[in-house]
């Protein structure tokens, strides 16, 4: 191959890989996407018997390895073109970790983001609580990005598919919040950054 087959071979390939990019950040800039993000790896299932939700060590927490995954999430976010993110986490600490090492600036709890692993006969409203609030948050959102840090029975109960640990869903959603499609969207590794 001569040089100029090179040159224009990776420009094709810088092409296709901004284009992917700026597909999610475009989509998120919108009306009708959410990014909605389990928490990062913290060991374990539930909480401890008589966790509180006011003391972190009192609660299943991120381990090392989780604190690192949240990082690299937030840089693979911004390295997709999401430079800023209106980001909204469950009360949980591990949720709270991780929508903080994401590094958007700030987050806020919210409610509609607890779990309901204790309780899960208030699965369906839960949901109904979600979709709401996602409605609600795409109105005044802006060109910002809605990222909802959360939980496995969350994600669970919206969309019907597990998920691990850091992985995040790509949801394109009704003007109530109403699922219409997803993507699901590993969770990053630091060598794709």
């Amino acid at each position: 191959m001569n040089l100029k087959k090179i040159i224009c071979c990776f420009v094709y390939v810088l092409a296709a890989v901004h284009a992917q990019a700026s597909e999610l950040s475009d989509k998120l800039q919108s009306t009708e996407y959410v990014l909605l993000m389990r928490h990062t790896l913290a060991p374990g299932v539930g909480d401890p018997a008589g966790y509180t939700l006011e003391d972190c060590k009192t609660q299943r927490n991120l381990s090392a390895e989780g604190r690192q995954q949240a990082g690299v999430v937030g840089d693979w976010l911004r390295k997709q073109g999401v430079t800023s993110a209106d980001v909204h986490s469950s009360a949980w600490c591990r949720c709270k970790d991780t929508a903080e090492l994401l590094k958007f600036n700030s987050f806020q709890v919210a409610p509609p983001l607890a779990s309901f692993f204790d309780e899960m006969h208030l699965a369906k409203s839960r949901t109904q609580a979600l979709e709401q609030f996602m409605a609600e948050k795409l109105k005044t959102k802006g060109h910002k990005a809605l990222i909802l840090v959360t939980h496995h029975v969350n994600i669970h109960a919206f969309m019907g598919e597990n998920i691990a640990s850091g992985d995040m869903v790509l949801a394109r959603v009704d003007a109530r919040g109403k699922m219409r499609s997803y993507q699901l969207i590993p969770r990053p590794s630091q060598a794709q950054l």
